[in-house]
């Protein structure tokens, strides 16, 4: 079970995250509205590079938008108090583990065993 100190600075771990992701979702879109504003003059090099940056970014929007999931859902289970709890074997996943990766589910032991299959 976390501590008290312990919860209060994973929540603002995961907040802080939550607002960097959301502040870059903001940042995609303003990219995306002023993407198609300047197109006269330019040549297929301008295009192709444009529109490589433009795929990049959806994509990195995508992983951003999934992260953002697992950190509401982290949330969650901090606020239920189920955050240290692995979602497999139901042992103590670990504060340091947690600070490192606060949106896991798992403990150390049952990444390892998932990893060594193959999931």
């Amino acid at each position: 079970m976390l501590s008290p100190e312990e919860t209060e600075q994973l929540r603002e771990r995961l907040l802080a995250d939550r607002d960097r992701l959301v502040a870059s979702a903001h940042s995609a879109l303003d990219f995306t509205m002023d993407r198609d504003r300047d197109r006269v003059g330019r040549d297929s090099l301008d295009e192709s590079t444009e529109e490589a940056l433009y795929s990049t970014k959806l994509r990195l929007h995508d992983r951003e938008n999934f992260l953002l999931g697992k950190i509401e859902s982290a949330l969650q289970r901090l606020e239920n108090g189920e955050i240290d709890e692995c979602e497999e074997c139901s042992d103590s996943i670990g504060f340091q583990r947690l600070m490192a990766r606060p949106v896991t589910t798992l403990c150390i032991d049952c990444k390892a065993e998932r990893e060594q299959k193959g999931l």
